[in-house]
């Protein structure tokens, strides 16, 4: 009982669920080239060589010790590379949230992996549920390496549109936007919001001829959750806009969007995620949209699977 005590006072008791998560991991960090800060981040080699690498990024609230949707023990039972970054912890700062700090951070974190770990260059994937398919969106627009593939997963797109969702959905989400992008008073820095939201950037198609982006939302979310399926639906009729897509058909049309949240169910697919109905999907070359049976969440069963 005083051990137990003493470790409670030093603040290094962990929950059996952090230490299985994070059990056969390493610890090391990356300097910003930036502002010197330091960023550390979790990973762990392949036994063998030419591996994919799975880069996954924490939650909007987290850091890079989360154990929520990490898909660390996952990652480890398919032999993969792996590597959990932090990249400013959570997004309630103006150096977090979707900043070039941030994203230069997780660049970095992906080069020491590729430098250090026995990775196969040609396949690797950048995953991430709620803040973090957010940062896997501003990740696909702006980062300078080659990735194969991106997985976002009840994403944010348009952080000023989020702001005013929040405002009725979770106050705490709307502090944390003003807290990001230099609002004062409660108002809203709205030309701030937009320069950290992925929806107001410009698509970098010739970067991203051979990687494929994915976005998956749960049809419930908006309602269960804090995220509107509209961030994603939104994010994926601008990728076909960019790219100058001419099949109408490719999009999701506004009375599609209307039927989803009046209904919160899609006319029927016959296709399935695991056990997951899925409600709608669409595709146009490396871009997709899933929206599935469920509320604000990563299909942790099936994400690698995905991959």
């Amino acid at each position: 009982m005083k051990i137990l005590l003493l470790l409670l006072c030093l603040g290094i008791v962990f929950t059996a669920q952090g230490q299985s998560d994070w059990d056969g991991f390493s610890q090391d960090s990356v300097q910003s080239a930036l502002d010197d800060v330091w960023q550390p981040f979790y990973y762990r080699a392949a036994e063998q060589d030419n591996q994919p690498l799975a880069v996954v990024l924490h939650t909007w609230s987290g850091d890079y010790t989360q154990t929520q949707n990490s898909l660390a023990q996952e990652t480890r039972q398919k032999g993969w590379n792996y590597i959990h970054p932090n990249f400013r912890g959570p997004n309630n700062h103006p150096k977090a949230c979707g900043s070039t700090f941030a994203l230069d951070d997780i660049d970095q974190a992906i080069g020491w992996a590729l430098k250090n770990l026995p990775v196969n260059p040609d396949s690797v994937f950048v995953i991430g549920a709620s803040g973090g398919g957010y940062a896997t969106l501003c990740t696909y627009m702006k980062s300078r390496h080659r990735i194969k593939g991106f997985h976002a997963y009840v994403p944010i797109s348009d952080v000023a549109a989020w702001y005013h969702e929040s405002l009725v959905r979770d106050v705490k989400y709307a502090h944390n936007i003003l807290a990001s992008t230099n609002s004062e008073d409660s108002t809203l820095n709205v030309e701030e919001a937009k320069r950290r939201s992925p929806f107001y950037w410009e698509n970098p198609p010739a970067l991203r001829a051979q990687s494929s982006l994915h976005l998956y939302t749960g049809v419930h979310d908006g309602y269960t959750g804090s995220v509107p399926i509209t961030q994603s639906i939104n994010f994926y009729n601008k990728m076909l806009r960019d790219a100058g897509a001419e099949d109408s058909g490719a999009y999701v049309d506004e009375e599609t969007i209307i039927y989803l949240l009046t209904k919160q169910a899609g006319r029927e697919t016959g296709k399935f995620i695991g056990n997951r109905k899925v409600h709608l999907q669409k595709s146009w070359k490396n871009v997709s949209l899933t929206i599935f049976e469920g509320t604000h969440e990563m299909l942790t069963d099936v994400a690698l699977e995905l991959l």
